[in-house]
């Protein structure tokens, strides 16, 4: 039987399965970030340390969950769930361990250290808690030896990557003792609850994610320093023109601290010494050199760079000095990096007697290799290896799929002569199956059956654990199949509508975009119209969402040049009439419409989503209404909508309170083009509401937002009656200018931005009416239009639009 497919029993126990509390054990930079992701799922936490020696005897714990709120990237969603992370110590809190469902052991890896907390614990468990240990790379079994015989069973590896709430990978590690249900049972917790990517690993040292990556860093040390390339230029080749992480190699260990992947390397020497490539694992001079001088990367300040003023300056390892950082790749080596076809891609720089070409070929062969000799060993399929790199390190993708896209046969016997000519970092052949048989008939070790495993000799199918059939649509590696045999309803160059297959509603309609960015150019407007039209007629709902992020980076601005540009502002009227006309039919449909919003949601894309019935957010949903950075207002219907929303608020608070209380933090968000940090930050900020779902899991959004639909329209759900509302009128214009002159003068925002902005108070209050004076949708899309199109004609609006289509970044003029 595979990992995750334990049967139906399992299903069912997993199913049944409640953590209802954490305990996390470690309040370093792992434990209390593991804690602050357990309460961004709605699990509270005991975050345990040892006790302080004066004082607040919680005091180590009480100051990292203290520390956490100003920790960038931020590990909470809102900073208010701080509270819901109890500071605890060893010596007087043990008791609360009996509250606890799931201890989640991360301690400094120290396997002496690790085992006298486990002789601690042990005693203050209840009978069905769950251990596991987050160590990046120690033996599970021998930790498991210093528990009781009888907890052994409820014990395994969980490895958090770092930073816990953003890196998707956690590695699950049993021993020969754990209960395979269990395991199934956190694999569902992990995966559903957190919204991790979860892979079985073996008790091999460093696992797999660390394992494959940390020798592919050290492939990179060993292969800069044989071409003689600077750390700059390495991190620019292997950025993202190489389909890994921005920040490159020595960047990323910056970032980690390169005290940390010093420790991780030594695992891997110390533990791994008949390793055909243990020739390589030593921690490379430069690296021992800048830790004795505690230059640890990011925390401290320098590593392999350092930042001076503004300018970020690199090691170079000849002078030990810290010199600019002004690499440049040389143009035909870029030329064959932006090469679309994977196969031309390998080929030239295989071909290339470039020295920075011929460094990346060794770069990827040695990931190759060294994937290949160890699948075996240290994995149970080939997929495992590709999604650890993806997950884990930021890899588009992993290195079979790199190898199986690029050309399974070419790319086998480039290694093998490498390694017969010995420029390969290991003269250990490729194992035989990636070079005959099965795989090699099939052209790589992902194919429509499954990935490849070795042990078996078989492709094996994806796990049949039950919380997977919630994954609509996620992503497949090359050479798989689609998840679900989905069923087309109607499809042009701008949209398609779409349904789920059974078990899944078949009667709930799903419309996706195909504009870059998932924008909404004027025939995707006229598209979700049109799919509104098919719903009403044949279905039950409509899900407006896409199988991949984001769900919408707003307007066109593109496909809105042409029309400007022939007949100026006139010529722009209608399209902004068609978007305004577009979220209003949502907004009265005749079957609900829910929103599937995930990644970013920006300017039309948030203006789509708050005019549905319902949205279901991903947590990383970053949404907010942004037009000011382009020198405009939001024209269609953002403003009305915080001008409605602001008086249902009023309404259902008190009927006497001022409008203006409600309708600022409306004004200054979207003076400000404010941003969420996360879908329960968009709720605080009045762009999601309190009744629509947030999900942990991405691959999950799909799933919850059709039963979501389903659910409203099995519920009798009505569209609003459309209704006047109230407006705050020109006194709160004259309070709000106030308030955005302040922002000004105090270098929040640029002259030209309070011009918008004061543009942005105007329509949000109602224009220039009384207070209280009561004004339908049609009179605030008005003062929308007029504001938009007025704005578009300014000179320094065209500067911003044309920045921003120039070079992605806002200009601040």
């Amino acid at each position: 039987m595979q990992p995750g497919q334990s049967g139906q029993q399992a299903g069912a126990d997993s199913a049944r399965f409640h953590i209802r509390k954490v305990a996390v054990c470690g309040a370093g930079v792992m434990g209390a970030q593991i804690a602050a992701h357990c309460v961004n799922a709605g699990v509270p936490v005991v975050l345990f340390d040892l006790p302080a020696k004066e004082g607040d005897k919680n005091g180590i714990a009480r100051r990292a969950i203290a520390q956490l709120a100003g920790l960038k990237p931020a590990p909470l969603g809102s900073p208010d769930l701080a509270a819901s992370i109890t500071p605890a110590n060893y010596d007087d809190d043990m008791h609360q361990l009996a509250a606890c469902d799931l201890v989640i052991e991360a301690i400094a890896e120290r396997l002496d250290w690790k085992r006298d907390l486990y002789h601690r614990l042990a005693p203050a468990l209840k009978p069905d808690t769950i251990i596991a240990s987050n160590t990046s790379g120690l033996s599970i079994t021998e930790l498991s030896a210093a528990l009781p015989e009888s907890l052994r069973h409820r014990f395994c590896g969980v490895h958090f990557f770092n930073p816990p709430r953003y890196m998707t990978l956690v590695e699950l590690i049993p021993t020969a003792h754990t209960d395979p249900r269990l395991l199934d049972m956190v694999e569902t917790f992990l995966v559903s609850q957190l919204g991790k990517g979860v892979l079985r690993a073996k008790d091999t040292p460093n696992f797999i994610g660390n394992r494959i990556g940390v020798f592919g860093i050290l492939s990179v040390f060993e292969q800069a320093r044989k071409y003689g390339l600077s750390y700059d230029l390495v991190d620019e080749l292997t950025g993202t023109r190489l389909g890994r992480a921005k920040s490159g190699t020595f960047r990323t260990a910056d970032v980690v601290g390169l005290d940390t992947l010093a420790l991780v390397i030594r695992t891997m020497q110390n533990q791994l010494p008949s390793d055909p490539f243990h020739a390589h694992f030593g921690v490379p001079e430069v690296l021992s050199g800048l830790i004795e001088h505690g230059a640890l990367g990011q925390k401290t300040g320098a590593g392999f760079y350092r930042k001076q003023g503004k300018a970020i300056l690199r090691l170079d390892p000849s002078t030990q000095e810290y010199v600019p950082a002004e690499a440049k790749i040389d143009d035909t080596v870029a030329a064959i990096l932006a090469e679309r076809d994977p196969a031309k891609k390998l080929r030239a720089l295989h071909d290339s007697d470039h020295p920075q070409a011929q460094f990346l070929w060794a770069v990827l062969r040695d990931s190759f290799h060294y994937s290949a000799v160890h699948l075996a060993d240290i994995a149970n399929s080939a997929r495992q290896v590709d999604l650890a790199m993806k997950w884990g390190f930021g890899h588009t993708q992993g290195p079979f799929e790199i190898w199986q896209a690029a050309g399974w046969h070419d790319i086998a016997t480039w290694i093998d002569q490498d390694i017969k000519a010995g420029k390969a970092l290991s003269n250990a052949a490729l194992p035989d199956w990636a070079m005959r048989g099965p795989v090699w008939e099939a052209r790589g070790v992902h194919t429509a059956t499954g990935s490849w495993n070795p042990k078996e000799k078989r492709f094996e199918g994806r796990s049949t654990l039950p919380v997977y059939q919630r994954q609509v649509a996620a992503p497949r590696l090359v050479g798989e199949t689609e998840s679900v045999d989905t069923k087309v309803v109607y499809e042009n160059d701008a949209i398609l509508c779409w349904t789920l297959p059974a078990p899944h509603p078949t009667d709930v309609l799903i419309v996706s975009f195909k504009t870059k960015m998932h924008t909404l150019s004027p025939d995707v407007v006229r598209g979700i119209v049109h799919a509104v039209d098919l719903a009403e007629t044949s279905f039950k709902a409509l899900v407006i969402g896409q199988t991949d992020d984001p769900f919408s980076a707003g307007a066109d601005l593109k496909a809105m040049l042409p029309a400007f540009t022939q007949g100026g502002a006139a010529a722009v009227e209608p399209i902004e009439r068609e978007m305004q006309d577009m979220v209003l039919r949502l907004r009265y449909a005749q079957i609900p419409v829910v929103a599937a919003v995930g990644g970013l949601a920006l300017g039309g894309g948030c203006e789509l989503a708050v005019h549905c019935a319902r949205r279901v957010a991903h947590f990383e949903t970053y949404i907010g209404l942004v037009e000011v950075g382009i020198g405009l207002v939001p024209g269609a219907g953002g403003l009305t909508f915080c001008a409605r929303r602001a008086a249902e608020l009023q309404a259902e608070a008190a009927p006497d309170a001022p409008l203006l209380a409600f309708l600022k933090k409306f004004a200054l968000a979207v003076a400000s083009a404010q941003v969420s940090s996360s879908a329960l930050d968009a709720r605080k900020m009045g762009y999601l509401q309190a009744s629509d779902p947030v999900v942990m899991n991405r691959h999950e959004l799909l799933y919850v937002a059709v039963r979501e639909a389903r659910s409203l329209a099995e519920g009798g759900w009505r569209p609003p009656l459309p209704r006047r509302f109230p407006v705050a009128g020109r006194d709160s214009i004259a309070t709000l200018k106030a308030q955005l002159l302040n922002m000004e003068v105090g270098g929040y925002i640029s002259e030209y931005d309070f011009v918008v902005a004061e543009k942005v108070a105007y329509v949000l209050c109602g224009g220039d009416v009384d207070p209280g004076s009561m004004v339908d949708e049609a009179w605030m899309l008005k003062l929308e239009r007029e504001a938009f199109l007025g704005l578009l004609v300014q000179a320094k609006t065209q500067e911003r639009i044309a920045g921003i289509l120039k070079t992605g970044k806002p200009v601040r003029n």
